[in-house]
């Protein structure tokens, strides 16, 4: 087995266990959030509290988040380096393909809806103690700062396949500038 031979097989495990952390990590993320807010609601007396279970989620959607376009990375690298061949590995090449062909079925890998939903029902949380209207403020920026967080990385994500593509077929051609 050739030195390729080796690289290209380690990365396509290191795609496989970022992927499969990514998903592990989220029903981790939720029960950790729950379990905090859960305490903090029945416990805390102080509005800011809901910051705690917050922290938790943009904790746990930075991780996916890095896993992922860690994943996309490598899989673009894999594409360019290895799949140029005519008879070579031809995975990410047909999974881009075939991805947009999707009619609505397209995945979410950043799991953003679910987070956001997650940062809505945290924000209820900080009511129940009938906070002030500068906690409620508070409150409000801290949690549409992580919404529009998420946002900005799920747009950011839809690109990145087509950006770190052409980046590296320039890389591979000699011209630094892509």
């Amino acid at each position: 087995m050739s030195h390729s031979d080796d690289e290209y097989r380690v990365l396509r495990q290191t795609i496989a266990l970022r992927g499969t952390v990514r998903i592990a990590l989220l029903p981790l993320v939720l029960l950790g959030w729950s379990l905090l807010a859960a305490g903090l609601l029945t416990f805390s007396e102080i509005p800011y509290a809901a910051v705690f279970p917050l922290g938790l989620l943009a904790g746990g959607f930075e991780a996916v988040h890095a896993l992922h376009v860690g994943v996309e990375r490598i899989g673009r690298y894999i594409q360019v380096c290895y799949e140029g061949a005519p008879h070579g590995p031809r995975w990410e090449t047909t999974a881009m393909a075939v991805g947009p062909a999707l009619p609505g079925g397209g995945t979410d890998p950043l799991f953003s809806v679910i987070f956001i939903g997650a940062a809505a029902a945290n924000l209820m949380t900080g009511w129940v103690i009938e906070p002030t209207n500068l906690e409620i403020g508070v409150l409000i920026v801290l949690h549409v700062a992580f919404v529009v967080r998420v946002v900005r990385a799920r747009i950011a994500a839809s690109r990145q396949r087509a950006v770190e593509l052409e980046s590296y077929r320039a890389i591979l051609s000699g011209d630094s500038r892509g």
